[in-house]
């Protein structure tokens, strides 16, 4: 795998050389300063690219080119938003831009509600509970319609855990899931949030990905001619969340993507902890199948607590199943005879990144502690790989 590192940029609290001592090769970023549904200027790109590469690194794989609410509702002005998003495309090609990610989440990009998990060795990890979701979206939000997507059992909890709550705990709690995470496309105040979602009023599942469908088919045909795999992130969380659809949950939701925009350049980035949130999906089973189209892999692993509820566990540890799924990706890599950019994805804040400011769950030491295990991983295989080949051979 090449080792990659997300960067957000100049004022990433993690510096280039940071990254470079950690003992990754590239970094992925984005222009994030540049508003979403905006065309990236080439001259932007290519600075940010020399910066890059100043520091000893490469750049290759955008995380993440937003795609506009206009284009996942079919707004007035779509077609003017993906010309947009086109022109981007040609001055990524234009810098030495490959791989370009984008998620097709409506409104909200990846959700926690608590960002500082602590964990029983001190250290703090970001978790999803669905209680505490559903608290915020019966009780502070007030959605309409809202207990309608729940189980009257955890609507009674909910309505006990809001009443436990200090304002304060409610305020952060608000601030957590609509104030946007690293990386995130939007931020929201609670009014705006309730503005984003009755956009989503007529669009269902099904809308929502012809849409998506729609969009692909206007943008990879150009993508195919630049040479730029798109890779699309998956739902993080892989299920509904306050009435709004999700359709990249699955594996049958990827393949079905697939089968309908057939297109090479239309491809997945891999993360293991948004699939690995649900049971049914088989991660290596997915690199298996899936495997000719995996463009980009985010590695991280999930501790699923029942119920929607989980956190985000060590990058060996969890219900991922890391070792089997390394060794999935390295068949798959030996198979086509090429290298995937992998990031490790959403390391514990732990060690002295406890009493610095950080993003939540892009601080150093954790990530790194992530890149050195999955890397020690991969070369265990491919020496063990290497050595039952000779034996065979022998």
């Amino acid at each position: 795998m090449t080792e990659t590192m997300r960067w957000f940029g100049p004022s990433d609290p993690v510096t280039l050389k940071d990254i470079r001592q950690a003992g990754a090769s590239e970094v992925v970023t984005a222009l994030h300063e540049v508003a979403n549904g905006a065309i990236w200027p080439r001259e932007a790109i290519a600075a940010r690219r020399q910066e890059i590469e100043a520091s000893g690194l490469g750049w290759t794989v955008v995380e993440s080119l937003p795609v506009h609410e206009g284009i996942k509702t079919r707004a007035k002005d779509w077609h003017e938003l993906v010309e947009r998003y086109r022109e981007s495309l040609v001055n990524l090609a234009a810098c030495g831009i490959t791989t370009v990610t984008y998620n097709f989440m409506p409104v909200i990009d990846w959700t926690r509600t608590d960002l500082a998990w602590e964990l029983p060795d001190g250290a703090l990890a970001l978790r999803f509970e669905i209680e505490a979701a559903a608290a915020y979206d019966l009780h502070i939000l007030r959605r309409t319609g809202a207990e309608r997507d729940y189980p009257p059992a955890l609507v009674e909890r909910a309505a006990r855990r809001f009443h436990a709550m200090s304002d304060e705990d409610r305020d952060r709690l608000e601030r957590t899931i609509i104030a946007g995470l690293p990386g995130s496309e939007e931020t929201f105040t609670a009014d705006r949030f309730r503005d984003a979602l009755a956009q989503y009023d007529d669009v269902d599942a099904d809308a929502l990905r012809a849409n998506h469908v729609a969009f692909l088919e206007a943008v990879c045909p150009l993508a195919d001619e630049l040479g730029i795999r798109l890779v699309v992130h998956p739902d993080d969380p892989p299920f509904p969340l306050f009435g709004l659809p999700r359709v990249v949950s699955t594996e049958d939701d990827v393949a079905t993507l697939f089968a309908r925009v057939p297109n090479r350049s239309n491809g997945l980035c891999f993360c293991a902890g948004s699939f690995g949130v649900r049971p049914d999906n088989d991660l290596p089973g997915m690199i298996d199948r899936l495997g000719d189209r995996i463009g980009f892999l985010h590695l991280r692993s999930v501790q699923r607590e029942g119920e929607g509820t989980f956190h985000e566990a060590a990058h060996l540890e969890g219900d991922a199943g890391m070792v089997r799924l390394v060794a999935a990706i390295h068949a798959l890599q030996q198979r086509e005879g090429r290298s995937i950019p992998m990031r490790p994805d959403h390391g514990h804040q732990m060690l002295d990144d406890l009493t610095k400011t950080t993003l939540p769950g892009y601080s150093l030491l954790g990530r790194m502690r992530g890149l050195a295990e999955l890397r020690g991983v991969e070369r265990g295989i491919a020496y063990a790989t290497a050595a039952a080949e000779r034996l065979v051979t022998a």
